[in-house]
């Protein structure tokens, strides 16, 4: 490897495990406090049961109490009515014996020093400083919270002087100067065009690309590169990445046999058109939530509804039951996390512990889902497609008809067979339902029956043919002629639609009370009016109003999470850093008003995604080099850059580590959609297979998302596995090979050019002096030409070493 070439290689391979040990503080409430607690008081006042309202299963639910206030007050046992309760004084805990007294002062003794939870004395509350929430209420502080009021366009500060090129400028360097922070200097051009260009387009520029913007000098080149980039359909194929992790899209089924989807690529390809077409995110939302209910004659809309199919499915569970709730969950979680960053998973159970989230909320929300069915329907383009191929398919149907005939004669009595025994390896209560008449059918018997006899399909009517016995090779050659005769193919897609305008009822479960019907609402907390839902013959039309009470223009969550995602897309962390959690538990903007204000901005503009792309690439902090001038006190006071005073350094995703090594090597194909292909063919890593249970090993290590759950923001590891796959992997060293036959100097003789070359494929600029000479020594002694020893595979070798170690380097991992 060159020397002053830095490895990232190096830097995983040196990793060190750290291990911590509980403190005196943590053993004692783990041997003396729970054990207490939770012997005589959980059962009574747990996460199951709240008596009296009160919760002792932490601290912040002692510090809210109950209906007679709170439980304890730290340093102060004698004043805390938990203790009097445990001494029987007036209340009485547990109410059938006092506890001994030794037990009690114990406890008494650990409030006195600050009743210190799991060796942490915690805040007031959660992770927000929220005391833990009493059920069932929503309070006017509730609705204070920053992220439930409407948006309002704050008046862009002065600050910033000469230094900002857009509005968002002069927020940032308002925060700076509270501070007292300077802000970097602009990066130079090679590093601007490499960061923007994998930023916007997930590739690297091109040698000629970094030329001709550097030698360009009108005022308006970067601009102008810019709404390149931009108009690239290379730009949508980044950018859905993102969105698709939100989504866990995924081309299988997941679970054991992880099943693939062969349809499923419609609903990427659909997203990288929208982000090309920079559809306006309402219409993007609207799409996706209720396509076929708002747009029923687009077919573009009716493929956005593939949304609902990105869940997990197990092809062989028998608890139908189980299996369609847990779709349904899967669809209300992920829903709630991708449009308004509310976390509402826990309040499945229970109201939420800290956010003001009910569990009615909860199912309310998922009952705008209650219709849902879920059907694989060609989606033709146009009228005229779907007349054509109309045609062919009754000119197929005339020519194989004796054929299919004589198929049909053959498989039906196993087809008759199978069906007449459908249900039988299913619960009583399916059975039930699957015999009984579809008229008398609820429209939640019919989604069980419905995903019943999916499975059915699957497991054996699609493999009746294998049961034919001695007639297997009479179907067998009829198949084979049939085959011949080839059957035009429909463009087959994962679609959703309703069963019909009637929904299934939706309970919300009660506990040891009576389960209780939910209905379409909208969170409490948001106050909003009940939804208008216009029922239509073949929908319930709840999707509808779903869609449309997000996409208003005062609604206070949906703008603001969209416009934080894209912030988060070009510097590592969002304004609001928990992507996915706009809650009481999830972190507070770094810049309020500048989120409030690119939100404004956003919905008055369209819901342009450019638009906010366009605003945040060509601002100053965005072209900030990556080594500011903070020194000292204030540099530490902001080790994460939160006050964005310089750009942060960034490492490529897994994605674009893949594509940009295939681009180096010259390899990649820029051919757009379709099916997925393998991940050894050199298409972008947006087009290759995303197998739940067997993703690409490379694509893995580097911390893609897994597709089966929402993914708002990647972990960003260094480990051993991706070193190993940086040295020894088969693809990076074909990359590496293609790389250096693209530059190695056919003549052996202008090695010097061959390493410029490289360098600027590799980093996009030439290498320095000493980094030329230490190249070209490095090739020296790897070719063989200090031993005298050259032949065309010495050379080969050498240069493939020396490309390899370019694409093992932090400077072509990161982005400065």
């Amino acid at each position: 490897m060159p020397p002053g070439t830095q490895s990232f290689v190096i830097a995983a391979v040196i990793l060190t495990l750290a291990t911590t040990t509980a403190s005196g503080v943590d053993d004692h409430f783990e041997e003396s406090i729970r054990p207490l607690l939770s012997e005589h008081c959980f059962r009574c006042h747990g996460a199951d049961k709240q008596k009296g309202g009160l919760r002792v299963d932490s601290r912040e639910a002692l510090l809210a109490g109950g209906d007679s206030g709170a439980a304890i007050v730290p340093g102060k046992p004698e004043e805390s009515l938990f203790v009097q309760a445990l001494k029987h004084d007036g209340l009485k805990m547990p109410p059938s014996k006092q506890l001994p007294d030794e037990q009690i002062a114990v406890l008494a003794k650990w409030i006195k020093d600050g009743a210190v939870w799991g060796g942490r004395a915690s805040k007031t509350g959660g992770a927000s400083g929220h005391a833990a929430r009493k059920p069932g209420l929503i309070t006017d502080d509730d609705r204070k919270w920053w992220a439930f009021q409407k948006p309002l366009r704050p008046e862009v500060p002065g600050a910033g002087g000469n230094w900002a090129r857009t509005p968002i400028d002069h927020f940032i360097a308002q925060r700076l100067n509270a501070e007292q922070v300077s802000h970097a200097g602009e990066a130079d051009r090679q590093t601007l065009i490499r960061r923007l260009t994998f930023d916007l387009i997930g590739l690297p520029p091109a040698p000629a690309e970094v030329t001709a913007f550097v030698e360009d000098r009108s005022p308006d080149a970067y601009e102008k590169l810019v709404e390149k980039l931009l108009a690239s359909p290379r730009y949508g194929e980044r950018q859905a990445r993102a969105w698709l992790d939100v989504v866990r899209y995924a081309e299988s089924d997941g679970y054991r046999a992880d099943a693939a989807r062969p349809h499923a690529w419609r609903y990427r390809d659909y997203v990288i058109r929208a982000f090309n077409a920079d559809t306006g995110y309402d219409r993007f939302v609207r799409e996706q939530l209720a396509g076929d209910e708002l747009y029923p004659n687009d077919p573009n809309a009716l493929i956005a509804t593939g949304y609902f199919r990105l869940g997990q499915y197990e092809y062989n569970q028998k608890d139908v039951r189980g299996q369609w709730a847990a779709i349904q969950n899967d669809i209300t979680d992920v829903t709630a996390d991708a449009f308004l960053a509310l976390g509402l998973g826990c309040a499945r159970c229970h109201d939420h512990k800290f956010d003001p989230v009910l569990q009615k909320d909860y199912f309310s929300l998922q009952s705008f889902f209650a219709g849902l069915r879920f059907v694989d329907e060609p989606v033709f383009p146009s009228a005229a497609a779907r007349a054509e191929y109309e045609a062919e398919l009754a000119a197929w149907d005339a020519k194989t008809a004796p054929l299919r005939e004589k198929m049909a004669a053959l498989l039906g009595p196993v087809l008759a067979k199978i069906q007449a025994n459908a249900g039988d390896k299913y619960p009583p209560e399916i059975q039930a339902v699957i015999h009984k008449p579809a008229a008398e059918r609820t429209p939640g018997e019919r989604q069980l029956y419905e995903l019943a006899m999916r499975q059915v399909r699957e497991l054996e009517l699609d493999r009746a043919p294998s049961r034919l016995g001695k007639h297997k090779d009479e179907y067998d050659a009829l198949k084979k002629e049939l085959d011949a005769a080839t059957k035009p193919v429909a463009p087959m897609a994962m679609v959703a639609r309703d069963l019909g305008p009637d929904a299934a009822e939706v309970l919300i479960p009660g506990g040891r009370k009576k389960a209780v019907a939910a209905e379409p609402a909208f969170p409490v907390v948001l106050g909003a009016s009940p939804p208008l839902i216009r029922a239509r013959p073949d929908s319930t039309g709840r999707r509808a109003a779903l869609a449309e009470w997000l996409t208003s223009k005062d609604h206070p969550l949906t703008a603001r999470v969209m416009v934080n995602r894209i912030w988060q897309g070009h510097f590592g962390t969002g304004l609001v850093a928990t992507a996915s959690d706009f809650g009481t538990l999830g972190e507070k903007p770094s810049h309020p008003e500048l989120l409030d204000w690119l939100a404004v901005e956003f919905v008055e503009h369209g819901w342009s995604l450019k638009h906010i792309h366009r605003l945040i690439v060509t601002s100053a902090v965005y072209r900030q080099a990556s080594v500011g001038s903070a020194k000292g006190a204030a540099r530490t006071a902001d080790p994460e850059n939160r006050l964005l005073s310089r750009m942060s350094v960034r490492r490529l995703d897994a994605e674009q580590v893949r594509d940009a090594m295939l681009a180096t090597s010259g390899e990649l194909k820029l051919d757009a959609g379709g099916p997925a292909v393998p991940a050894a063919a050199p298409r972008r890593s947006i087009y290759t297979r995303v197998l739940r249970n067997s993703p690409d090993p490379l694509i893995a290590s580097f911390d893609a998302a897994d597709g089966i759950s929402g993914c708002a923001r990647r972990n960003i590891t260094v480990t051993p596995t991706q070193a190993l796959l940086l040295m020894n992997g088969t693809g990076t060293l074909a990359r590496a090979e293609a790389f250096a036959a693209r530059v190695m100097p056919a003549d052996g003789k202008d090695a010097a050019a061959g390493v410029t070359e490289a360098y600027r494929r590799a980093f996009g600029r030439s290498p320095t002096t000493e980094e030329a000479a230490e190249a070209l020594e490095f090739l020296k002694q790897q070719v063989g030409l200090a031993r005298n020893a050259v032949t065309p595979d010495s050379r080969r070798k050498g240069w493939t070493d020396f490309c390899h170690s370019l694409l093992n380097a932090n400077e072509f991992l990161y982005i400065d």
